[in-house]
This record gives structure tokens, C-alpha cells and sequence, in this order.
């Protein structure tokens, strides 16, 4: 064996399954572990669009998070922070089930940040 194999080409199921990973891990840890499949799989176009999609969600509900504990002082944010969890956990699930489905699922109410 030499030490130049390139290595196998991923099965469509393994990509559908990164793709689940990708926003299951979302829904616990935030932006962290659509930031490591960004950076790591460059390899496989549907992989990268999916985790910058993660990504992306990730920062909005980020800075909806962030915007909802600035105004918690006025209690409004009392009203922002549970409508954001609940968007976060929803986004999160729909990217999981329908992420392998089609070809490019895209949350409705997440900023373009990376592109």
C-alpha cells in the first residue's frame, strides 16, 4: 500500500447522515459543531453547504439569544429568549429531517453571515 491513496468517495447515505449529525449536534451545542464539519469537510459540497446553513442559523439564534438577555431588563426579553429557543429547536429539527432530503434547505430567518 502507498501512501498516496486518495480516499473512497462517501456513500450518499454517509453524507445524509453527516447532514443529520450536523444539526442534531446543533440543536445541543450551538454553532460549534457546524463550525468544525465547515472547516473539516471540504470534501463534499452538500456536507459544506448544510454545515454553513448550521452555521449561519447558528449566529442568528446567537445574536437573538444575545439581543433577548440585553432587553430581559425591560422584560421584554422575558417574551424573546423562549420564542427564540423554540425557533432554534424547530430550524434545528427541520434541518435534520429535510437536510438530506433536498439539495439545499435553507432556514427561513437566518442571516447570510458566511457565505
Amino acid at each position: 500500500m502507498s501512501d498516496n491513496q486518495t480516499p473512497a468517495p462517501k456513500s450518499a447515505n454517509d453524507v445524509n447522515n453527516t447532514i443529520v449529525l450536523i444539526w442534531v449536534l446543533t440543536i445541543f451545542f450551538g454553532f460549534i459543531p457546524s463550525l468544525i464539519f465547515y472547516l473539516t469537510q471540504k470534501d463534499d459540497a452538500r456536507v459544506q453547504d448544510q454545515a454553513k446553513e448550521a452555521l449561519n442559523w447558528s449566529i442568528t439564534a446567537t445574536i437573538g439569544y444575545f439581543a433577548g438577555a440585553i432587553t430581559s431588563f425591560i422584560l421584554i426579553g422575558l417574551l424573546i429568549l423562549p420564542v427564540i429557543g423554540l425557533a432554534h429547536l424547530i430550524f434545528c429539527i427541520l434541518g435534520a429531517v429535510n437536510g438530506p432530503k433536498t439539495e439545499n434547505f435553507r432556514v427561513p430567518f437566518a442571516l447570510r453571515l458566511i457565505k
